[in-house]
């Protein structure tokens, strides 16, 4: 069974309508809560996401507050990797030979180390990054683009 480490543009799709929404929503309700992994800094990138779209007038204060009531219960629920010195060292060596932004490689780096901890099982990094997609894969990493299609992914979860 495959564990999803979703990142941070994946993970914002389950608290605000964008494309890929809906399907990630399914494949979320498909999976074991400890089958969900995120970075311990995600929530707070979602949260930042979140408060710009309403300041920007894209999502209403009501909204908003849902979304980030539903953000706190979800993360909670959700296994965290934390942000420790092996994420932090994984970071920086795929800024090293990556162009990644290094929020990005911080997610990154949190993905490959909890595939070291959870060795023998495969883990599916989903984003909606498609630079991020393409280093995660050159790192040996299952991906998934939750802006595509995920009904096979929901399929094969179940």
């Amino acid at each position: 069974m495959s564990l999803y480490f979703l990142e941070a543009t994946a993970f914002a799709k389950l608290f605000v309508q964008e494309p890929g929404t809906a399907a990630l929503i399914r494949l979320m309700e498909s999976v074991d809560d400890n089958r969900k992994l995120i970075s311990a800094g995600a929530p707070l990138e979602v949260y930042a996401a979140i408060r710009r779209r309403e300041r920007a007038g894209d999502i209403s204060a009501d909204d908003a507050a849902a979304a980030l009531e539903v953000l706190r219960l979800e993360a909670a629920r959700t296994v965290q990797q934390p942000l420790n010195p092996a994420v932090l060292e994984a970071a920086r060596q795929l800024l090293d030979r990556t162009s990644l932004h290094w929020p990005s490689a911080l997610q990154l780096g949190a993905a490959l180390t909890a595939r070291d901890m959870f060795q023998g099982t495969p883990i599916t990094f989903v984003s909606a990054s498609p630079q991020l997609l393409e280093a995660a894969k050159a790192e040996g990493l299952e991906t998934l683009d939750p802006s595509r299609d995920l009904d096979e992914a929901v399929k094969q979860a179940d």
